[in-house]
C-alpha cells in the first residue's frame, strides 16, 4: 500500500481533532473582560493542546516522508496513535474546566505520555517495515529526545497530584523541546537524494 492514503486519513483526523477541541470553548455570557475571565484556564489548556497536536501533525508528515511502503502494522500503529491523539479533547477539556487540579492533569499527562508511547511503537513499525536501511532509523537513531520525553511525562504525572503547577511546567517544557526544529529526518532526506 501507498503512504498518500494512510498521510490523508491521519490528517484528516487531526484536523478533527483540532476542531473538536476549540469547539470545548464555550462563548461567554456577557460583554466584558471579566466574562473572559474563567474561561483563560480552558483557553491556555487548548493553547499546550493545539501546540502538542502541531508538533505530532508535523513530525508524523517528517517521518512518513521516509516511508516506501506500508505494511499492516505500520496501520495498524499509525490508528493507535490516532486513538491517543483524539482523546486530547477530552483531557484538554476537563484540564481547563478544572482549572489544571491534580487528577485533570495527570489525566493529562497520561493522554500525552500514552501518544508519545504510541508515536514511539509507530516510528519502530515504520524502521521494522523499512528494514536495515531504514531512513527513519538513521534519523532517529536512539532516539534519546524521545525515550527523555517519556521520562519527563511520567515524572509529571507522578506530581501532578502534588505539584500540579509542576506538572504544567514539565508538559510546557516537553512541547518546547519539541517546538525546537528537529532536523534529523530532513537531513537523512537530503544526504539520501544527494
Amino acid at each position: 500500500m501507498g503512504k498518500a492514503r494512510l498521510e490523508a486519513f491521519s490528517d484528516g483526523v487531526i484536523a478533527i481533532i483540532i476542531t473538536i477541541m476549540v469547539l470545548e470553548m464555550k462563548v461567554p455570557h456577557g460583554e466584558t473582560v471579566d466574562a473572559l475571565l474563567p474561561l483563560l484556564p480552558v483557553f491556555l489548556s487548548y493553547i499546550l493542546s493545539f501546540i502538542y497536536v502541531g508538533i505530532y501533525w508535523n513530525n508524523h508528515h517528517h517521518m512518513l516522508h521516509t516511508v516506501k511502503r506500508v505494511s499492516g502494522s505500520v496501520l495498524w500503529a499509525n490508528l493507535h496513535l490516532l486513538f491517543w491523539l483524539s482523546l486530547f479533547p477530552f483531557a484538554t477539556g476537563w484540564l481547563g474546566e478544572n482549572h489544571f487540579a491534580a487528577l485533570p492533569s495527570a489525566l493529562y499527562g497520561m493522554a500525552l505520555l500514552m501518544a508519545a508511547c504510541a508515536y514511539f511503537i509507530l516510528q519502530h513499525a515504520i524502521i521494522s517495515s523499512e528494514g536495515e536501511k531504514s531512513l527513519l532509523k538513521a534519523a532517529v537513531g536512539q532516539d534519546k529526545k524521545g525515550k527523555f520525553s517519556l521520562v519527563l511525562y511520567v515524572i509529571a504525572v507522578i506530581l501532578a497530584f502534588w505539584q500540579t503547577w509542576l506538572a504544567q511546567l514539565i508538559y510546557i517544557a516537553v512541547a518546547i523541546m519539541w517546538l525546537i526544529p528537529d532536523r534529523r529526518i530532513e537531513n537523512v532526506l537530503q544526504e539520501s537524494e544527494t
